[in-house]
């Protein structure tokens, strides 16, 4: 399996999702934001950051960048795409996941671990896990509040489009789940295809021994399965 992850100015997550993917067994090519084209591969990655840093609107100036056409070419086309984090910001900003990623509710940058469960799963996105599973993997970001108005929440409920959801952990108090004031306590979601997955927590940083969780493994692994 191959993963094309896409580098933007001020992206810092790529090495992470390089890790994560390559210990999975996949393999990996960065590829520029100035590029025209995503090289032959099974799935794209646009990985966390500050593309542009952040001047205009996150992910608002990625979305135009010289590559993304063709990122959304082959994602409508059907190739699955991640985007997490800045990542997630700059899906939203291409029209290929709705809603809108807006300030944390705090109006505050957060970097702490959150507990996520899986609410539907999207293969092979969502990799190993299963409906229900609970995974702890860190946050960390100003504008991560996920908005969608009645009639887009209605709709991603009944399509079975959240993908994850914050939730309380073990010792945690129940307020402290939801780290930005997200509609529903939605941490990620899904396109109509099930194809693209766009998540604001950062699972790549749950996948080493250095990282304090390992729980994200299963969805890197099942994911690599998935698609080779």
């Amino acid at each position: 399996m191959k993963a094309a992850i896409v580098l933007f100015p001020g992206t810092n997550r790529e090495v992470d999702m390089r890790d994560a993917l390559e210990r999975s067994g996949a393999t990996t090519e960065m590829v520029w934001h100035g590029d025209a084209q995503v090289p032959a591969c099974d799935l794209i990655v646009l990985p966390g950051g500050f593309a542009y840093g952040d001047y205009l609107r996150c992910g608002a100036m990625a979305a135009h960048s010289p590559i993304m056409r063709d990122v959304i070419a082959k994602a409508k086309a059907g190739t699955p795409t991640l985007g997490v984090c800045n990542g997630f910001q700059t899906l939203i900003e291409t029209g290929l996941l709705p809603g809108a990623l807006l300030k944390n509710a705090s109006l505050a940058f957060v970097c702490r671990d959150v507990h996520l469960r899986l609410e539907h799963a999207h293969a092979p996105l969502t990799g190993a896990l299963h409906a229900g599973d609970v995974i702890r993997v860190p946050v960390a970001h100003g504008d991560g509040n996920y908005f969608a108005d009645e009639e887009m929440l209605k709709r991603l409920e009944g399509e079975g489009r959240i993908a994850f959801r914050y939730v309380t952990g073990p010792g945690e108090a129940s307020e402290r789940a939801n780290p930005n004031g997200s509609t529903a306590d939605i941490a990620g979601i899904v396109n109509d295809g099930g194809n693209v997955l766009g998540m604001m927590p950062h699972p790549e940083d749950a996948t080493g021994l250095r990282q304090q969780s390992l729980d994200a493994i299963p969805l890197f692994a099942g994911i690599v399965e998935g698609l080779s």
